[in-house]
């Protein structure tokens, strides 16, 4: 199982790309409400046919790294909202949609329908399988899966809702730009055989642009983002049966680690500033006793001794609580147009030689169950 699990797309020189786009604001609106949620979504992880290659002989025996859904919702000054749900799976549903929306009809109204809210899959191909509504869908599952469905409309559900209760006010940015190295066309052979006119109106042979939004609330800064960018979610191989969110699941899941460390090696590193007016713009927070007694600590006694300073436990403390109440950091790595666009991007090889599949069938000696693409990280094995 190493062999897929080293397939998976290199992230670092994306992550940077990524906050870079993090970072620069052309676009803003500070009126706006924002809440984000994520929730559990993993399912059966054992004896379950997976969604995605449509082969009976792939069943989980396990898990990679757990599944979630990850929830956007945006109030504008009307009141109007939107809700943009993405699940680490193949693929939304109709079925697990219209379960969704008689939940929060249930709980909340007409607040949210099917006409606010958005359920999109992330593509991979390692998820379990047999939560759709239509039989060419679920035939290599042998039928409908009550665990999948059951646990993808409980964790959507449960996501959109502690985005609804984690609403405040914030501002959204847009920027968009071309990614590259982090997909290849999966059929070259084929594209070359679009007619040159063509073939000219474009730059690449797939789509290389990433386009992000962020959202920062007006009190802990920025609190997530979701971008879209095309490739698919096959860095995991058909030989897998660990449950896994493949590249894009596992992007998400190193964004949020990355945020959530950088900013509290960023906590470590402030200080309590010695100028009045940066005490009271810094600390707005605080409790007026509290920033008195901060203020009142910069000033010697008549004895000649310095006033103690509230003490560092206690600062510790106060800064635990505020971090206990600031929402986690919330990624979205969304899908877009990846049918032609691979992440193995190294190529295709034949299993039994090693040597390139064959470039206009991809197959080996004429069979394409040996061809198997290869990721960055597959020369590291």
């Amino acid at each position: 199982m190493t062999k897929e699990i080293y397939n998976l797309v290199r992230l670092r020189s994306s992550f940077l790309y990524i906050s870079t786009l993090l970072l620069l604001r052309v676009h803003s609106h500070s009126e706006y409400l924002i809440g984000l949620g994520s929730y559990d979504i993993t399912g059966p992880a054992a004896d379950v046919n997976m969604m995605g290659y449509a082969d009976m002989e792939q069943v989980a025996s396990g898990i990679h790294f757990r599944l979630r859904a990850r929830t956007f919702i945006v109030s504008d000054p009307q009141g109007k909202r939107v809700v943009f749900v993405n699940i680490d799976a193949c693929m939304a549903s109709q079925i697990v949609t219209l379960k969704v929306i008689e939940r929060l009809k249930a709980r909340y109204g007409d607040l949210y329908t099917e006409k606010n809210v958005a359920i999109s899959g992330i593509h991979t191909h390692a998820g379990p399988g047999g939560y759709l509504q239509y039989v060419v869908y679920i035939v290599t599952s042998l039928g409908f899966v009550r665990q999948s469905f059951d646990a993808l409309v409980d964790g959507i559900e449960n996501s959109i809702i502690l985005a609804h209760e984690n609403l405040r006010p914030g501002s959204i940015f847009l920027n968009s730009g071309e990614l590259l190295d982090a997909g290849v066309n999966r059929s070259p052979s084929a594209y070359l055989n679009n007619p040159s006119k063509e073939r000219s109106k474009h730059k690449y042979d797939t789509d290389k642009e990433m386009t992000l939004l962020k959202f920062v609330d007006d009190q802990w800064g920025p609190v997530g983002s979701f971008n879209w960018f095309a490739t698919h979610g096959t860095s995991m191989s058909r030989t897998n049966s660990l449950i896994s969110g493949d590249n894009k699941g596992a992007a998400a899941r190193l964004m949020e680690d990355w945020f959530e460390q950088h900013n509290t090696a960023e906590r470590e590193e402030l200080e309590i500033p010695r100028r009045v007016s940066s005490i009271i713009g810094n600390h707005q927070d605080i409790h007026e006793e509290e920033l008195m007694l901060e203020l009142a600590s910069y000033f010697e006694s008549q004895l000649g001794r310095p006033a103690t300073r509230v003490s560092s436990s206690a600062r510790r403390v106060r800064s635990a609580m505020r971090k206990a109440d600031k929402p986690g950091f919330v990624s979205a790595f969304c899908q877009t147009n990846c049918g032609d666009v691979s992440p193995n991007v190294l190529g295709a090889f034949c299993l039994d030689t090693g040597l390139p599949c064959d470039f206009n069938h991809s197959t080996c000696g004429g069979r394409n169950e040996l061809c198997y693409g290869r990721g960055p990280g597959y020369t590291k094995i």
